[in-house]
């Protein structure tokens, strides 16, 4: 039977054990610049007994960012730090790749250099606000985007993941999910186009794949994953019937042969099973919903074959050991939500170590 304990290879890279720390916001990155910190390097060498460690996400070019000091992976500093990153995680004996993000109309002016404003594919507020230094802010309506700017964002990703090679990393994972502007190309409430980026069910979802297609040929199908939420809600996304888009979505990048598939933060449990079955190769779940978070009595998950790698989240954090804590059966220390992100280094860098 395998367990989540158990070695496995993802697309040609060996991974430890089948246990993955989940993307997770940190808001840690250097003002203005994005460029990775002393304290990043600690955060992620801590967690390299993770079988793979997917980054906090990283904005793709600067109208991307969507809250402040997220890091980016679109300049020479950010490659350099996150370099720095990647060396000591790879000495600890990890494996880590990096998400690719772009913001999309969740953001605000104050977070961009003058003149900037959020982009999406249609000028739709979301209705939700968004952190900035100043507190919490409406969004607003953002710039929709021409053809000519989608095809250049397109690009973005591709140079965004050949930079995360360069900068160590294993692989990229697109983030397609939780109201970003992956996300808000496939949800009806925010993509009102009526031309082939919008509209049917193929241009809703064009945006998409020629991301995932992009960022593959950039880098390689083995070094790609893509993250989904179908039907969360987050961020005021709207989707009522997800299930003939999304498998719409998959059927049109299967024949890429990516790295995995992750899914998280999926309302309807049952809809997980029908999609995986348009996705034959890894997938990667995160089963937490609502209150709840991945936890010691998700394992089975693995045993059972619902899913092949198994994501956690909050856990990681107050558990820089977690696969070694979960294969004992804990204990756990609890997360201090006060510290999640941004301030000093405490809530991740001072919770105990488990007794050998």
């Amino acid at each position: 039977m395998t367990t989540a304990f158990d070695p496995v290879d993802l697309a040609g890279i060996p991974l430890a054990n089948r246990i993955v720390m989940a993307p997770m916001t940190r808001n840690r990155a250097t003002e203005g610049g994005g460029v990775p910190t002393d304290s990043m390097v600690t955060y992620y060498t801590q967690r390299a007994s993770a079988g793979l460690i997917i980054t906090e996400a990283s904005q793709t070019c600067v109208v991307g960012q969507g809250y402040p000091f997220t890091p980016g992976l679109h300049t020479s500093e950010q490659i350099a730090g996150w370099r720095r990153v990647t060396d000591a995680v790879h000495a600890a004996g990890g494996r880590i790749f990096a998400q690719l993000w772009h913001g999309g109309r969740i953001g605000h002016p104050v977070l961009l250099p003058d003149g900037l404003i959020p982009v999406g594919p249609s000028p739709v507020a979301a209705a939700c606000q968004v952190f900035t230094e100043d507190g919490m802010a409406d969004c607003v309506t953002p710039h929709e985007l021409t053809d000519a700017e989608i095809r250049t964002t397109v690009a973005e990703f591709a140079a965004a993941a050949r930079n995360a090679v360069e900068a160590g990393f294993d692989g990229v994972e697109i983030h397609g999910a939780n109201g970003y502007l992956v996300h808000q190309f496939l949800a009806p409430n925010s993509n009102l186009r009526t031309d082939d980026w919008g509209g049917s069910t193929e241009g809703r979802i064009r945006f998409a794949v020629e991301v995932t297609r992009a960022v593959a040929e950039a880098v390689g199908a083995h070094r790609t994953g893509l993250r989904l939420s179908p039907g969360n809600p987050f961020n005021g996304i709207e989707e009522p019937a997800p299930e003939p888009l999304y498998t719409a979505l998959l059927q049109a990048v299967a024949p890429l042969g990516l790295a995995y598939l992750h899914l998280c933060d999926v309302p309807d449990h049952e809809l997980i099973a029908r999609l995986r079955k348009h996705f034959t190769g890894t997938f990667l779940l995160n089963p937490a919903d609502g209150g709840r978070h991945t936890g010691l009595e998700d394992l089975p998950l693995i045993e059972d074959g619902t899913a092949d790698l198994l994501a956690f989240g909050r856990q990681f954090l107050a558990n820089p050991d977690l696969p070694r804590r979960l294969a004992r059966g804990g204990p756990f220390n609890t997360p201090d939500r006060a510290s999640f992100y941004g301030g000093d280094d405490t809530g991740y860098l001072d919770y105990p170590a488990l007794d050998a």
